[in-house]
């Protein structure tokens, strides 16, 4: 199969093509750096190196790809990050329409069913929405949840403050995975054949975040690590402080609010997937630990 991946070399993309090379498909990787190219052509991958705010761009590169993997990379310059997310989300679509591809693996969200209320989520939802209004073109929605290595972003915190928090209690749930079950599961439905319009969950880990804490507490020589709660206010200070900007930091904290209330987890658990991702919190533990020591 011809299949074009968005996404560069990040976290899910890039396990995602070695998985895809390795089973002999002739692999396209789109990437806004042109200092990628000889990491992408290293993978066996051909490199296209332009915008996704360009239609024109990704029509020609999604012109004679089987299948296409679609995602939005973040981006803390947008004023409006609904908007912005939702604009790439409407290029894909156009592109995919002009370039007559078939059969779409877009990565989502857990949340994603919600219209409102989810911080940087409900683009995701905007994104699906854009997706579905192509005829005749199957598309699979996969709603991954938090991702681990987001949990990296909070070991200065943990230096500094001795502490892991947000504007979430110890006893909020939290459901998780990490990016390399995400790829195996974009990787098992892109070579596989599906039709219409549908939604696939994956998780690899279901915790709260007191126990959360403690795992990564112990991996780093730390076990009674305490998960402290943030107010809205205190979280929003302190991502501000950190340099975030305000749009960013505000989305954020709406999303704290949705995990707070656990609003983001009624669908997944109306749809409990019966394939699990294999990378329990334990495991990347230790990823965690590794970099904790650097």
């Amino acid at each position: 199969m011809k299949i074009t991946i968005t996404g560069s070399l990040g976290n899910i993309s890039k396990p995602l093509a070695k998985q895809l090379i390795k089973a002999g498909h002739q692999l396209t990787i789109i990437s806004s750096n042109a200092e990628k190219i000889s990491a992408i052509e290293a993978l066996g991958a051909t490199a296209a190196i332009g915008l996704i705010a360009d239609v024109d761009f990704l029509t020609k590169t999604f012109t004679g790809a089987d299948a296409v993997y679609t995602m939005v990379p973040p981006n803390f310059g947008a004023s409006n990050y609904r908007e912005y997310v939702r604009g790439i989300g409407k290029n894909y679509a156009e592109a995919i329409a002009k370039a007559g591809v078939l059969r779409v693996v877009n990565l989502s969200s857990i949340g994603a069913h919600l219209n409102a209320g989810t911080g940087p989520i409900a683009g995701n939802r905007d994104v699906e929405l854009e997706l579905n209004k192509l005829s005749n073109v199957a598309v699979k929605h996969l709603r991954a949840p938090f991702f681990y290595v987001n949990f990296l972003e909070n070991i200065e915190m943990i230096k500094q403050a001795g502490i892991l928090g947000a504007n979430y209690p110890a006893t909020a749930r939290l459901v998780m995975a990490h990016p390399e079950d995400i790829a195996a599961a974009v990787a098992e439905e892109i070579q596989q054949e599906f039709t219409g319009k549908s939604v696939r969950y994956l998780a690899s880990d279901d915790r709260t975040m007191g126990p959360i804490a403690t795992v990564l507490g112990t991996a780093i020589g730390k076990p009674e690590l305490p998960w402290v709660e943030f107010t809205d206010e205190q979280a929003l200070n302190g991502m501000l402080q950190n340099g975030l900007p305000p749009e960013i930091a505000r989305n954020f904290v709406e999303m704290g609010t949705a995990i707070r209330s656990g609003i983001l987890w009624g669908d997944y658990d109306q749809s409990q997937p019966k394939i699990q991702g294999g990378i329990k919190l334990e495991a990347f533990a230790e990823e965690f630990a590794d970099r904790y020591k650097q």
